[in-house]
């Protein structure tokens, strides 16, 4: 009996130890588990924080750039995004950062580039596709610039121009005329068929040299509005262009007639009179244009031009020498009144002017 319960107790003694081998067994391959998973939390977070680094390292290189771009220096802005690009290819809004940093260099072409890749890569970037836009309109690529520059109208500040204003003049330049006006009418807020959505895009043709449709728009902005100030002035601008001196003369008077404190009329229709050797009349003008607006030259050099030729030449210099303190770089000037010297007998100074005037006159030839 004895021996039996001896037994009994060994057997579970032998069941105790194996459960305890086998607990302990257990703990030992769930701590190894845990020791694994420890191991793999931390390469993840390795990892993480790696990946982190990347990111956090073409933020700060971005930050750096634009900071030297509002420096203005564009080179070495442009040298830490190549850097970017080189260890860290692929890394997102690099193009885009590219483009813009190529547009503010002026380097339009290389701006088209990676002003493409930043719209491909993003189609809602509207920053990117308008200054995709300007970049092509100033390379002369017209119309590839419209389609950008149709779908975002809204003026972005890094563009620093109109983008409403170049979209007109890329119509001008690829002869859509209407849409060309419907362009500047509203930039200026008037409606498109109206006199004055004609007359503005006169001036705009005008300005492009695109003389006779400018002409066409005039015509049509005068006829659907006669009164409308501006119109008759431009009509005579253009005639007095095209040397049709009565038809310039009439229209510059009804522009008077219409708005007679209007300083630049009288010098226009001065000039014209001038042309006929009409020399008092034309004193008379400028005078008038002279007492509204002593701040343009333009009067003061033509009235130095009549009075050259009326014989009163002491008068021509001193109106020519007050252009001067106004516009000291005009060659134009520098020559009339070098003219004005010699007649006068002022010999030094008729050579001085004159030397002044041509080297005025060869830098402007000069420059691209």
């Amino acid at each position: 009996m004895l021996s039996c319960c001896n037994r009994s107790l060994s057997i579970l003694a032998v069941s105790i130890c194996c459960g305890f081998a086998f607990i302990a067994e257990a703990f030992g391959a769930h701590s190894s588990i845990l020791r694994n998973d420890s191991s793999l939390s931390e390469s993840q977070t390795l990892a993480q924080s790696a990946t982190q680094a990347q990111e956090q390292a073409p933020a700060a290189d971005f930050q750096a750039s634009r900071r030297l771009v509002q420096q203005g220096k564009y080179d070495e802005a442009l040298s830490t995004l190549r850097d970017i690009e080189a260890n860290h290819p692929g890394t997102k809004g690099l193009s885009r950062e590219l483009g813009i940093t190529y547009y503010k260099k002026n380097d339009f072409a290389d701006a088209i580039t990676s002003l493409r890749k930043a719209r491909d890569e993003n189609p809602g970037d509207n920053e990117s596709i308008q200054l995709l836009g300007l970049s092509q309109y100033l390379t002369g690529h017209y119309a590839e610039a419209i389609p950008a520059l149709e779908k975002v109208q809204t003026w972005f500040p890094s563009a620093n121009v109109d983008a409403a204003y170049v979209l007109g003049i890329c119509y001008i330049q690829t002869r859509d005329y209407p849409r060309a006006r419907a362009a500047f009418a509203k930039m200026f807020g008037v409606p498109a068929e109206s006199a004055a959505g004609y007359l503005f895009t006169a001036r705009m043709l005008l300005r492009q040299d695109f003389s006779p449709v400018a002409e066409e728009y005039a015509q049509k902005a005068a006829a659907l509005d006669p009164r409308l100030p501006l119109v008759h002035f431009l009509l005579g601008e253009l005639n007095l262009y095209h040397s049709k001196i009565p038809d310039a003369i009439a229209e510059f008077q009804k522009e008077l007639e219409l708005n007679p404190g209007y300083a630049a009329a009288y010098y226009k229709l001065a000039d014209a009179y001038s042309r006929i050797q009409k020399f008092d009349d034309a004193e008379k003008l400028l005078q008038r244009s002279i007492w509204l607006d002593s701040t343009s030259t333009g009067p003061y050099i033509l009235l130095g031009k009549v009075l050259a030729k009326k014989g009163e030449t002491d008068l021509a210099a001193r109106a020519l020498q007050r252009a001067l303190t106004m516009d000291p770089n005009n060659s134009v000037t520098h020559y009339l009144l070098g003219q004005a010297y010699r007649d006068l007998g002022r010999s030094e100074d008729a050579e001085r002017e004159m030397k002044i005037a041509s080297e005025l006159e060869s830098h402007s030839t000069a420059q691209p």
